[in-house]
């Protein structure tokens, strides 16, 4: 098995008790990055999902899709759970780069923070809504898309 469909078959199947095999992936140093956290180091790194666990109900990842060069993988993924007892979904990416052991040196995901949660609080939602409709270029004849979600 390659060490990306290892990381895939880590986060797809990612229990609060498989945190304790993220330095079999991640080097110790290693650099996360995503919409709200920044931190280095596999401690960091644990508590981010051990967070994650304890704020969302039944969370899981499905890897869509992936892309692979020398050194680098990127994954697109769609993440599912129960967040205050709403069922939430969103797409999202994340890019693996890969110190020389094979080890993750830097996980970097991508995934929109408003329209995931933000979007849904009563009035900072619409405001929200409002900027992202005025900021989104006209389309001709009307045929807007709705965000992405």
């Amino acid at each position: 098995m390659s060490t990306v469909d290892a990381l895939v078959a880590f986060y797809e199947s990612l229990t609060p008790a498989s945190l304790a095999r993220l330095e079999r992936f991640y080097v110790p140093d290693a650099h996360f990055v995503d919409p709200f956290n920044e931190v280095r180091g596999v401690p960091a790194i644990a508590a981010i999902f051990s967070h994650m666990f304890a704020s969302v109900a039944a969370p899981r990842f499905t890897v869509h899709s992936r892309c692979m060069g020398e050194g680098v993988a990127m994954l697109a993924w769609t993440f599912r759970g129960t967040l205050a007892g709403r069922a939430i979904a969103f797409e999202g990416a994340t890019q693996f780069i890969f110190a020389s052991d094979g080890r993750v040196q830097t996980h970097r995901d991508f995934w929109d923070a408003a329209g995931a949660f933000y979007e849904s609080v009563p009035v900072l939602g619409a405001m929200l809504r409002c900027v992202r409709g005025r900021l989104a270029a006209p389309q001709p004849g009307g045929t807007e898309m709705p965000p992405a979600r």
